[in-house]
C-alpha cells in the first residue's frame, strides 16, 4: 500500500486487523457503516488528482474506531480520537473528531452530549472551531452521508436515517448546507458526480 501519510495512520492491513477487533469487541451495523465509507472515498479520492485513495480508504475504514469501546453516542468521537493518538496515528485522530461536524460547530451534531465531562466537551468544541479542515476531512464528512451499513445512496437518504435515530436540533440545516457545499466541491474536483463512481447507488436509496 502506497500511504502518503505513513507516520499518522496505519497501513490498509493493520487497518483491517483494527476493524476485525473492533468487531469482535463490539458487534453491530457500524462496521458494515466503515467499510462503505472507506470504498466510498477510495472511489471518489480516485477521481480526484491531489488526494492518496489507499490514506482516504483507510481513513475512511476507521473513521467511526471508537466504536470498539461500546454503543456510546457521540462520545464515539473521543474515543476514537484517544485510541488513535496511543497509537501514533496523529491523522485517524484527528478524522475521528472532524468527521462529525462538517460546518466547525459541535451544535450542528445529531446525539447524546451528557457523556461528556466539561472538559471533554471544550476540548472538542476548541478542536473543532480552530482547525482548518483539508481534503481528507471534507472527503469524510462527506462519505459518511454516503454509507449506510447495507452500501451506498442519496445523501439525502443517509440524513433521514440519521434523524430518525437521532432526532433533529435547530442548528441541523447548518450541518446539511455544508454536506451539500462539500458535495459541489468534489464534482468540481472530480468533474463528474459522486454518484457516478459509487455503484448500486439506485439500489440501495429505494431499497429495491
Amino acid at each position: 500500500m502506497k500511504n502518503d501519510l505513513k507516520q499518522e495512520l496505519p497501513t490498509l492491513d493493520e487497518a483491517k486487523s483494527l476493524l476485525k477487533d473492533g468487531q469482535r469487541l463490539s458487534p453491530g451495523p457500524w462496521v458494515d457503516h466503515s467499510i462503505n465509507v472507506g470504498k466510498a472515498a477510495m472511489l471518489i479520492a480516485e477521481k480526484c488528482k491531489d488526494i492518496n485513495p489507499d490514506t482516504a480508504l483507510v481513513l475512511g475504514m476507521l473513521h467511526d474506531i471508537g466504536y470498539r469501546y461500546g454503543h456510546v453516542d457521540i462520545k464515539h468521537i473521543l474515543y476514537g480520537y484517544n485510541f488513535a493518538m496511543e497509537k501514533g496515528y496523529d491523522k485517524l485522530a484527528r478524522i475521528c473528531l472532524t468527521h462529525s461536524f462538517n460546518c466547525h460547530d459541535i451544535r450542528a451534531s445529531l446525539g447524546n452530549w451528557d457523556c461528556f465531562s466539561r472538559e471533554e466537551y471544550d476540548f472538542v468544541d476548541g478542536y473543532i472551531k480552530t482547525e482548518e479542515y483539508d481534503d481528507y476531512d471534507k472527503l469524510i464528512q462527506l462519505c459518511d452521508t454516503l454509507a449506510l451499513p447495507s452500501g451506498f445512496c442519496l445523501i439525502e437518504k443517509r440524513m433521514v436515517d440519521v434523524v430518525l435515530r437521532h432526532g433533529m436540533n435547530e442548528h441541523i440545516i447548518d450541518k446539511w448546507k455544508a454536506t451539500f457545499e462539500t458535495k459541489k466541491y468534489f464534482e468540481e474536483k472530480m468533474g463528474a458526480s459522486i454518484y457516478s463512481v459509487l455503484p448500486k447507488v439506485i439500489e440501495n436509496t429505494f431499497e429495491l
